[in-house]
């Protein structure tokens, strides 16, 4: 337990920006994880991992494991603007293409049946950066961070049987930033900066482990945000506060040891985003995400993994949407967002997604794997390529189009000691 409690000074080490895969979500948050799309409710590919996929899991702990590292993540984000009356920005890139997504955990075996763990990880968010480019895109910058710091316990029933639980304390930052016009020909600035909020969860997990074949589910709650003073929404000079709500999620999964070398796994996870508040305004459909990966032991030191995720976007194309100006034919349709003033209607709504917030990359390809360095320390790496994606939407019959683009890459390496 000394241990336990010394190392957890580690945690103050995670700090993170975030553009993640899943809706807002990481795909992973370990290498190891990642390395195989996103897998570890069904099998277990970690302790460190398992706090966070499935807490059940870290009953395959023996005694002490201490692992910090992180994702480099590159996103290629770009975004369009056109109207007859203005021209065609053309496609633009973003200037937010660089992030650090960090995880640190310990894992602790207690007794013969107990594991404690505590972990933090970067596991949402999402950026834009357009300043400077055109004014079409409305100088549009954007930062979602969100970080979990999970303390989580693992009992194991029996032999093939094990339960887990964890306690989600959630801190994250906002800022939303644009330049809308003020009604008399001008622009104003929207942005109130950064605004932090905390929120708590919950999540618990179920294992089972039969032999060659292993099955696990899970069920994470939601975590209410609320943040500050971020927008102004009618040029009032008053900022708006806004509640966004990450969602609740279910998932299940199983895993088949082929060969005494060789596991391979599936996980199956529903994401909440129509019933999140602030998702739900915003109009975010839910997503069945599909993980499939698996590990090879190459030789005593070496594994080698792989593996593929999938997840239909949760914004989708839209079109003839109302922009509720005059001479507009199409019925208006205002939407309330939050605690803004001003209601959006739905073609803004669709605009601000795929500007700010163009959550919409659908297929990953991953590889990896983890090196044996010593008995007591190993190295575990991930690559994932997320194929570009594009997302248009038109108003007024097709006068007025938005769009965006997004694919992805991403490089992460930990450090894992085990004693």
């Amino acid at each position: 337990m000394k241990k336990l409690l010394v190392a957890s000074g580690l945690l103050s080490l995670a700090s993170f920006p975030a553009f993640a895969t899943n809706g807002d979500n990481m795909i992973g948050v370990t290498p190891a994880s990642e390395a195989m799309g996103g897998l570890g409710v069904g099998m277990t590919v970690g302790s460190i991992d398992s706090i966070f996929r499935n807490p059940a899991w870290m009953n395959t702990e023996k005694n002490f494991t201490v692992s910090f590292g992180g994702i480099l993540f590159m996103p290629t984000v770009k975004a369009r603007a056109k109207d007859p009356m203005n021209g065609d920005t053309g496609y633009l890139s973003s200037r937010a293409n660089l992030f650090t997504v960090p995880e640190v955990g310990i894992t602790h075996r207690l007794n013969n049946n107990t594991v404690l763990g505590i972990a933090a990880y970067g596991v949402s968010g999402m950026g834009v950066d357009y300043r400077n480019k055109d004014p079409k895109l409305a100088n549009m910058h954007t930062t979602l961070q969100f970080m979990r710091i999970i303390p989580a316990i693992s009992y194991q029933v029996n032999p093939n049987l094990s339960v887990g639980a964890g306690i989600d304390l959630a801190w994250a930052s906002l800022d939303l930033g644009a330049f809308l016009p003020n009604g008399s020909g001008g622009y104003y600035n929207a942005g109130g900066g950064h605004s932090s909020s905390y929120g708590i969860g919950a999540r618990l997990g179920v294992s089972y482990q039969l032999d060659a074949l292993s099955f696990g589910a899970v069920y994470q709650s939601p975590v209410s945000m609320k943040y500050k003073y971020v927008f102004d929404s009618n040029n009032d000079g008053q900022f708006e506060d806004m509640k966004l709500q990450q969602p609740a999620e279910i998932a299940f999964g199983a895993g088949y040891k082929v060969l005494p070398n060789i596991q391979i796994g599936i996980d199956i996870r529903w994401i909440g985003w129509s019933k999140a508040d602030g998702y739900k305004q915003f109009k975010w459909k839910d997503q069945w995400v599909f993980a499939v990966g698996g590990e090879y032991q190459a030789t005593g030191a070496l594994k080698l993994r792989a593996g593929y995720n999938y997840a239909k976007s949760p914004i989708r194309s839209m079109n003839n949407l109302a922009t509720c100006m005059s001479g507009d034919p199409t019925p208006c349709n205002l939407n309330k967002i939050s605690d803004f003033a001003q209601p959006f209607p739905d073609y803004n709504v669709q605009w601000f997604n795929l500007i700010g917030f163009p959550a919409i990359t659908e297929h990953h390809l991953t590889f990896g794997g983890s090196y044996q360095f010593t008995r007591n320390f190993a190295v575990d790496m991930s690559y994932v390529h997320a194929f570009e994606k594009k997302v248009e939407s038109t108003a007024i019959s097709g006068m007025v189009l938005t769009g965006a683009k997004n694919a992805q890459n991403s490089i992460g390496l930990s450090l894992r000691w085990s004693f």
